[in-house]
């Protein structure tokens, strides 16, 4: 079996025990999401997909700021024990959120046509530009996250297909259907006021 394979299954195993984690809202999912970023950079260096190579150093950054954030960013005025609990994103953010994806994306795409061979690099770029964004909104715990990685999630799943990497598709199609039920999910956890489901 080759080593691409080898990875691709490794990474979706680890990938599977991310998004449930993620579903769960549990502090441990960036234990994992420390990991399965490592592997990841290896299988999409290999496979070709730069802009997913170079977002997954941004995923080892942010998992550490998001363990931080979820670990010391208590709510104001709450218990310290308590966790951060999940909320909506403030309407403020769209336009910045907006701005950053458009702005990332067209300079992604442009280093990757510029320096590199990608034949994908309009899509691997969009969808590098739209993670930058559903990373951050997850390490804030805000329940929008999950809208941004169905959207990404799709895209990634025919990506993968056409880029060869069947294991990582199939596990980007999972993340798209468990993503749904994660948006529904976290709004029943801010309804019910609840920060993670132990």
């Amino acid at each position: 079996m080759e080593t691409l394979t080898i990875l691709d299954i490794i990474g979706t195993i680890i990938g599977l025990v991310y998004i449930w984690l993620e579903y769960k809202a549990s502090i441990y999912l960036w234990i994992v999401g420390v990991i399965m970023p490592a592997i990841y950079i290896i299988v999409y260096y290999k496979a070709g997909l730069f802009a997913d190579f170079g977002i997954n150093i941004y995923y080892l950054i942010a998992a550490v700021y998001g363990w931080l954030v979820w670990q010391f960013g208590k709510k104001h005025g709450q218990d310290s024990d308590e966790e951060l609990p999940v909320t909506h994103a403030k309407i403020k953010y769209i336009l910045p959120c907006t701005v950053i994806a458009i702005a990332l994306w067209l300079v992604i795409a442009w280093i990757l046509i510029k320096f590199t061979n990608s034949n994908v690099p309009w899509l691997d770029s969009f969808v590098t530009a739209l993670s930058v964004i559903g990373m951050w909104l997850l390490t804030r715990k805000y329940v929008e996250q999950w809208l941004v990685w169905i959207v990404v999630d799709i895209l990634c799943c025919g990506l993968y297909i056409y880029k060869g990497i069947p294991f990582t598709a199939f596990l980007y199609g999972v993340y798209a259907i468990i993503a749904i039920f994660g948006y529904y999910k976290w709004k029943k956890m801010i309804k019910d006021g609840i920060s993670s489901d132990k």
